[in-house]
Formats: C-alpha cells, sequence, structure tokens
C-alpha cells in the first residue's frame, strides 16, 4: 500500500474513531406522576444508546385526547393498563409491545409536619379547608383517591373541600404552594433519598384499586429502533434501581 494511501486510511480512522454514532429522536408522552425517573432513565438511555429522547409529561387522560387526535407520539408510559389496552384495542398502538413498568403508590401529603398523622385519621377530623386530588376522570392516582374516600367513608364529609386537579404535577403544585393544606398525590413525586417531607401516610393499597402503569409503542413509533431501545431499556437492571429507589413497585 502507498504511503498517501495510508494516511488516507488513518486519518479517515480518526475521524470514524471520533465521530459518536448518532441516534434518533423519539417522542414519549410519560405520566406526569413518573416525572423524577424519567428524567433520571432519560439520562442513562441516552449516554449508553445515542438515541435522544423527547419526553412530554402530562395526565394519561389528557394524553390519550391527543393521540387520539393524531398527536406525534411514538410511545406513551401510562399511568395505568388501562389506556395502553384501550389503544391497542383502537390499533392506535402496537399490541405486542405493552408491558407492566411500574405499579405506583398513593400518599396523602402535607408540606406541613405534623398535619398528616401516620394512620390518616386527619381525613376524619376535617381539620382542614382544602384537599388536593387529581381529576378522577383523567387520572388514575386521581381514581385511587377517590376510592380511597369512599373506602374510608368520608367522601361525603370531605367532598366540599376537594380541589380538582388537571393531573397529579398539578396536585402536587397546589399541595406544595399552600393552597391546599393537604391532598393525594403519587409517592415518587415526595419520596427523595428514602425520605419525605412534610407529613404523610402511605395509603394502604387494599383502599384501591392497584395503579398498575404500562408502557406502549404507538402505531407512530412502530419499527423504530429508539422507540425498540427504550422499551428494552426500561427492562434492564439499570432502569428499573431507578423506579424503584422512586417508591415504585416491580412487576
Amino acid at each position: 500500500m502507498k504511503l498517501w494511501h495510508l494516511q488516507a486510511f488513518f486519518w479517515t480512522s480518526l475521524i470514524v474513531l471520533a465521530c459518536p454514532v448518532q441516534g434518533d429522536e423519539i417522542s414519549v408522552a410519560v405520566a406526569s406522576n413518573f416525572t423524577g425517573p424519567m428524567k433520571r432513565i432519560t439520562a442513562e438511555f441516552e449516554k449508553d444508546t445515542g438515541h435522544k429522547v423527547l419526553a412530554s409529561y402530562g395526565g394519561t387522560g389528557k394524553f390519550y385526547a391527543q393521540i387520539k387526535n393524531g398527536a406525534p407520539f411514538e410511545v406513551l408510559l401510562s399511568a395505568d393498563d388501562e389506556t395502553p389496552a384501550k389503544l391497542v384495542k383502537e390499533n392506535t398502538a402496537v399490541a405486542e409491545t405493552q408491558f407492566n413498568y411500574a405499579v405506583g403508590k398513593l400518599v396523602l401529603w402535607s408540606a406541613r409536619p405534623g398535619l398528616v398523622d401516620a394512620a390518616g385519621d386527619v381525613l376524619k377530623t376535617g381539620r382542614f379547608e382544602h384537599l388536593s386530588m387529581a381529576d378522577a376522570k383523567l387520572a388514575p392516582y386521581g381514581t385511587a383517591a377517590m376510592q380511597t374516600l369512599k373506602a374510608l367513608g368520608v367522601y361525603g364529609v370531605v367532598q366540599p373541600k376537594i380541589v380538582t386537579a388537571e393531573n397529579i404535577s398539578q396536585a402536587y403544585q397546589f399541595i406544595s404552594s399552600g393552597n391546599a393544606e393537604l391532598g393525594f398525590i403519587a409517592l415518587s413525586q415526595v419520596l427523595k433519598g428514602g425520605k419525605i417531607e412534610g407529613s404523610s401516610w402511605l395509603v394502604p393499597p387494599n383502599l384501591y384499586t392497584p395503579i398498575r402503569q404500562d408502557a406502549v409503542i404507538l402505531n407512530k413509533g412502530k419499527g423504530k429502533p429508539a422507540a425498540e431501545a427504550l422499551m428494552k431499556f426500561l427492562k434492564t437492571d439499570k432502569a428499573r434501581a431507578i423506579i424503584k429507589s422512586f417508591g415504585y413497585e416491580l412487576s
């Protein structure tokens, strides 16, 4: 091989090694309760695969409506298992891709220390003016909150005090800002380093239907390497460790 051929080969090799593998972009609709874990998972996923995640966070019910109206989402990380199943049934999502990535936990929380007792009896005493919770018609955690209030037999008493939020993130904002003294949110929103600031009551799981959160590839993401890579990554030990650290159970 001539010298100039060797030199050309050498510099070409350096350029190839210096240029990182270009991944694809993927548009993901993420249930707002999963914001914290998803941001950490995204960072690890992008670092490991070269793909880029464009995540939108919001209520599952609103995402469903947007997807049905043609929103360009390729993957849905839902706050329930019913919405992905419904999208599959309506031929809007890929059936064989649906799987459970987390089981959520409901918590009654207040930013004020001492307000919420360890047994949740504050709901029976009614010593508060406003109780925040996500819309039960749109948000699975709102449904769980409603089921809890009814199971405890206090819904009729506290109903006038309920401040309905569009989604679980807004419910958290109402409580953290003091606009509502307490409310029902996802444990993942307030669990930091294994501790919860303020005061809280972890709602016993027998008081509400299990919050099984499923992921599914939507039709717009069918056959796309980035979508398939994300679903695979969510099942890895690395991703599952992150999910568990936010208080979720794993199936």
